[in-house]
């Protein structure tokens, strides 16, 4: 969609530049480098990205038995996203992840989003977690930095690389959720 408006860039420089951002702050970010964004703009992409997803998305392997330890341990589990509600319900339904996190999903849309801490540590106050005990799990530079901004420990997954630009925020960069298993002990 960015480059309809002016904005030409790789696959490589889009993720780096604003996979994990709000999609306001996204757009802002791309006017400041030149694209010529539509007053609606926000609207008509939230259109045709609920479109998209609507299509299905993959739970990323070994999610589900990670929560599964997580549960049958008795350790809190919550999602905080940039994204809003009605995005996350059409991405977590399919796999039962939207009831299975009932109650404990942030949105961006209710409180400031990443980088910014306010998610992580409400999430943490409702659990009943310290931040220190709590580790965040994230694809994105803003989330990672998140963490940092909470002083909680962070796992920085990037299936498809090594997660340098992860790590350059304090992250500790995976490619596989079964490392994050093994890091935990479970």
């Amino acid at each position: 969609s960015l480059s309809r408006h002016g904005l030409q860039m790789t696959a490589h420089d889009v993720e780096q530049n604003f996979v994990g951002r709000a999609l306001k702050d996204l757009g802002k970010a791309a006017q400041a480098m030149g694209a010529d964004l539509p007053a609606d703009w926000t609207e008509q992409i939230y259109t045709t990205m609920f479109d998209e997803l609507r299509k299905g998305v993959d739970v990323i392997d070994g999610i589900i038995p990670l929560l599964d330890k997580l549960q049958d341990t008795g350790i809190a589990t919550a999602i905080v996203s940039n994204g809003p509600m009605g995005k996350m319900e059409i991405t977590l339904s399919p796999s039962g992840l939207w009831d299975r996190f009932k109650g404990r999903i942030y949105s961006a849309h209710e409180y400031a989003p990443k980088p910014s801490p306010e998610m992580l540590l409400k999430a943490c106050d409702q659990a009943g977690v310290s931040v220190d005990e709590a580790i965040m799990i994230d694809d994105s530079v803003s989330g990672c930095m998140s963490a940092q901004a909470a002083k909680m420990r962070c796992f920085g997954f990037d299936q498809h690389g090594e997660g340098t630009h992860l790590a350059a925020v304090g992250a500790i960069p995976i490619r596989r959720i079964s490392e994050i298993t093994k890091a935990l002990g479970l």
